[in-house]
C-alpha cells in the first residue's frame, strides 16, 4: 500500500506538469547560449589565436613612413648662398624663422631570425592548446547541465518522499493518539509517533530548501528561470558501457581527452620557447630599404633649399656577443617551464586514467545498485504492510512500525539517487574518454518523460 501511495503521488505530480515541460535538451540549449564559463573559454580561445597572427606578422615586411616639420628661430644675421643666383651670397637677417620639412620611409624584412620562427611555432601550439581547452569546456558544459538537471530531479523525488513520509507518520500519530484516548494503547506509542512525525516535518522543510537551492544552481548555468522539468522514466535501460572493456576506455581517454591534449600542446609550446630562447645566441639578418627627402625655407623670403631624395638598400647583420647573461637565464627559465608543463601533463594523464577506470566501474556497479534498490523498495513495502498488520493484532510495536516507514523512505531515496547517478556516470565516463557529444545529451533526453 505504501509503494502504491508513493507511486500515485509521483504520478499525480507528473500529471500536474504541463505537457511542454522543460527537458534536458532545452536546458542545454539555454546554457549553450548563456553560460558565462563557456563564453569565457571561447573568448580566451580567440584571444590566444591572435598570437599566431602577431607572431607571423614579425616575419612579414614592416613598412613605416614619417613626416617631420620643424621651425628654427635665428637671433642674428647669416650670410648664405642665394639659391636663385648661384655664386652670389645674401644676408639672411630679416628672413624670419627657418622652416624644415623631412619626409622619410622605411621597408624592412626579416631574412634570418630563428627566434621569430620558433615563436611562430610556439604561438601555433598555444592556440592548439586553447582550442582543446575550449573543447574540454564544451564537454564540461554537457556534464554540468546534466548534473544540475538530475540533481533537481533527485531533489524533487526527495521532497515527494519526505512529504509522503510525513503524511504516513501523521496518520500513524493520529492513530496512536486516538488509541491512547480510547484507552486501548499506552501514551508511549503516541509520544513515539509524534516525535517521528515532527522529525519528518523538519525533513520536508530541508528537502524543500535543498530543491530551491539546486533549482537556482541550474538557473545559474542556463541563465533562465528553472521551470517544470521532465522526469526520468521508469523503464530505465541498464546497459553496460560499450565497449565493455576498461582498457579500451583508458586507451581512448589517453588519445582523445581534450584536457590531456591541451597539456601535450603546452609541452610542445614550451619546447618551441626553448628554441626561441636559444636563438638569442644566433645572428640575425634583415633587409632594409630607406627613403628620405628634405626641404627648408625662410618665413619671410621666397628662398627654398631642397635636398635631393635618397634611397638606401642594404642588409643588416646583427651578431649578439654579450648581454649580461640574459640569454642563458632565459634558456634556463624556458627549460624549467618545459619541465613544469611535462609534470602537469603527467599529472593530468594519471588523473584521467584513474577517472576513466572509476567511472567505468561505477557504471557497472550502478546496474546492480539500481536493481537492488528497486528490490529494496519492494521489500520495504512488504515489510511495512506486514508490520502494520502485526501492530494491529499486537505482535508488533509502534517502534517497529515507525522503523519500517523510515526504512521504506530511505530505500526509495536510495533507489532514486541510484537511477539518476547511473545516467550521470555513463555521461561522466564519456567525458573522461573525451568523446561526449550532443548526441549523448539527446540520448539521455530520450529517457525523460
Amino acid at each position: 500500500m505504501r509503494l502504491k501511495l508513493l507511486t500515485l503521488a509521483l504520478a499525480m505530480a507528473a500529471i500536474s506538469l504541463p505537457s511542454h515541460g522543460e527537458d534536458l535538451l532545452d536546458a542545454y540549449q539555454q546554457a549553450r547560449a548563456n553560460d558565462p564559463v563557456l563564453a569565457q573559454a571561447d573568448a580566451t580561445r580567440l584571444s590566444t589565436g591572435e598570437g599566431v597572427d602577431q607572431a607571423r606578422a614579425l616575419l612579414l615586411p614592416q613598412v613605416s613612413a614619417g613626416l617631420t616639420f620643424s621651425q628654427t628661430k635665428s637671433d642674428g644675421s647669416e650670410i648664405i648662398e642665394d639659391p636663385n643666383n648661384p655664386g652670389q651670397t645674401i644676408d639672411s637677417s630679416g628672413f624670419g624663422h627657418t622652416r624644415t620639412r623631412d619626409i622619410s620611409g622605411q621597408l624592412s624584412q626579416s631574412v634570418l631570425d630563428f627566434s621569430k620562427y620558433a615563436n611562430l611555432k610556439a604561438a601555433h601550439s598555444a592556440a592548439d592548446a586553447q582550442d582543446q581547452t575550449y573543447q574540454a569546456a564544451l564537454q564540461d558544459l554537457f556534464v554540468r547541465v546534466t548534473t544540475a538537471y538530475f540533481t533537481v530531479l533527485t531533489d524533487e523525488d526527495e521532497l515527494t518522499f519526505a512529504k509522503a513520509n510525513e503524511d504516513a507518520l501523521k496518520r500513524q500519530y493520529d492513530q496512536a493518539d486516538q488509541q491512547y484516548k480510547v484507552g486501548v494503547a499506552a501514551i508511549t506509542g503516541a509520544y513515539q509517533a509524534k516525535a517521528a512525525y515532527e522529525a519528518a516535518k523538519a525533513q520536508t522543510i530541508v528537502a524543500q530548501n535543498t530543491l530551491d537551492n539546486d533549482r537556482e544552481a541550474l538557473s545559474q548555468i542556463t541563465g533562465q528561470p528553472t521551470g517544470n522539468l521532465k522526469k526520468l522514466r521508469n523503464d530505465l535501460p541498464l546497459d553496460p558501457p560499450i565497449p565493455n572493456d576498461a582498457d579500451a576506455w583508458v586507451k581512448t581517454a589517453l588519445e582523445s581527452n581534450p584536457s590531456l591534449l591541451a597539456q601535450r600542446d603546452n609541452v610542445e609550446t614550451a619546447e618551441h620557447n626553448i628554441s626561441a630562447a636559444r636563438a638569442g645566441h644566433l645572428p640575425t639578418i634583415s633587409a632594409n630599404v630607406t627613403y628620405g627627402k628634405s626641404s627648408s625655407w625662410y618665413q619671410n623670403a621666397d628662398i627654398h633649399q631642397n635636398t635631393p631624395a635618397s634611397t638606401t638598400i642594404g642588409l643588416t647583420l646583427s651578431v649578439p656577443i654579450f648581454s649580461g647573461g640574459l640569454v642563458q637565464s632565459q634558456v634556463r627559465q624556458s627549460i624549467d617551464q618545459r619541465d613544469a608543463a611535462q609534470d602537469a601533463m603527467e599529472s593530468a594523464r594519471r588523473q584521467i586514467k584513474a577517472s576513466t577506470l572509476n567511472y567505468y566501474r561505477s557504471v557497472l556497479a550502478g546496474i546492480a545498485q539500481v536493481q537492488s534498490g528497486k528490490a529494496a523498495v519492494q521489500s520495504g513495502q512488504e515489510a511495512l504492510e506486514a508490520t502494520r498488520a502485526g501492530f494491529s493484532v499486537g505482535t508488533q510495536t509502534m517502534t517497529d512500525v515507525l522503523l519500517a516507514i523510515q526504512t521504506l523512505t530511505s530505500s526509495e531515496s536510495t533507489y532514486s539517487q541510484a537511477r539518476h547517478q547511473f545516467v550521470l556516470n555513463k555521461l561522466l565516463l564519456l567525458q573522461s574518454a573525451g568523446t561526449v557529444e550532443l548526441k549523448d545529451i539527446q540520448t539521455i533526453n530520450a529517457l525523460l518523460q
